[in-house]
């Protein structure tokens, strides 16, 4: 069953994305070369104190930290670590989350260690990161999950390849459906198959963290030995971004995006939802 949200629990839900937005810039300011990932982390726990908040990873199947920090050829649920020291040139994604009042946040950036890198790097970022705004901007009245997938994938098709040959979209990790939970139904694919038919219709109250993953080469993954860890098969780097998006009456509203994605939207002709916190 797919979660639909009242108007006074997505503004719950908005709380929860704003202190998700503070992680971010938290850990953003903090990935600098000598920073260990331990240290994203500990950025992370004080903006969640600051704001009376709780972490949503921290515990959840196990996981044993505050955030997940992968960096290079790391996916996406790398453990926070002192042992992984953060180098000029990496790129690193952290995926964070907030829980307030029982209403989840969860949202992911790829973020550039120092300078000099190289410029099929960042167009992987810049790839990844359209890619989940083509996503947002089908996050609409009369659509269904499979526009969202459509839009994810169709965008990353267009692109130019790059040197290594091809955009890898990630086949194992995909979004979700978010509220009461982080991860709730329905599974979102950063692709289209067929099988899985056309999926729910999107009606206002209806959540998705839409969350592309790609890489430099191959689609597939590993998880290592700890048992969360998630590489490419091949060691390409790859790059993750996340927002949590509802759809409602007046468009999409970015819950996790500091002024509700209505800058963004705005550029591809979109006008978001008015924030419901004001």
């Amino acid at each position: 069953m797919v979660e639909i949200k009242t108007p006074e629990q997505l503004a719950k839900m908005r709380e929860a994305g704003l202190v998700v937005a503070a992680i971010h810039k938290a850990t953003r300011e903090a990935a600098v070369p000598g920073a260990t990932t331990k240290d994203l982390d500990e950025a992370a726990r004080k903006v969640l104190d600051e704001h009376g908040a709780k972490s949503n990873f921290l515990g959840y199947g196990g996981f044993p930290a505050t955030i997940c920090t992968s960096k290079n050829e790391v996916v996406v649920h790398g453990i926070p670590s002192d042992e992984v020291v953060l180098a000029d040139g990496d790129i690193i994604s952290i995926d964070a989350g907030a829980i307030v009042d029982g209403w989840h946040g969860d949202a992911a950036y790829t973020a550039f260690v120092g300078s000099g890198h190289a410029p099929e790097l960042i167009e992987l970022s810049r790839v990844t990161e359209e890619s989940m705004w083509a996503g947002i901007a089908a996050m609409k009245q009369g659509n269904r999950l499979v526009d969202v997938s459509k839009a994810i994938e169709q965008y990353i098709r267009r692109q130019p390849r790059p040197s290594t040959g091809k955009y890898g979209i990630i086949e194992d990790y995909g979004g979700h459906g978010i509220g009461t939970q982080m991860h709730m139904e329905p599974h979102l694919l950063n692709y289209v198959e067929r099988r899985r038919g056309r999926g729910p219709k999107l009606v206002p109250g209806f959540c998705l963290a839409i969350e592309p993953m790609v890489s430099l080469g191959t689609p597939r993954t590993e998880v290592l030995e700890d048992d969360w860890t998630v590489i490419t098969t091949d060691g390409t780097w790859s790059s993750h971004w996340e927002h949590s998006v509802a759809v409602t009456e007046a468009g999409p509203l970015v819950l996790t995006a500091p002024d509700g994605g209505k800058a963004k939207l705005a550029e591809m002709g979109i006008t978001a939802a008015p924030d419901p916190l004001g």
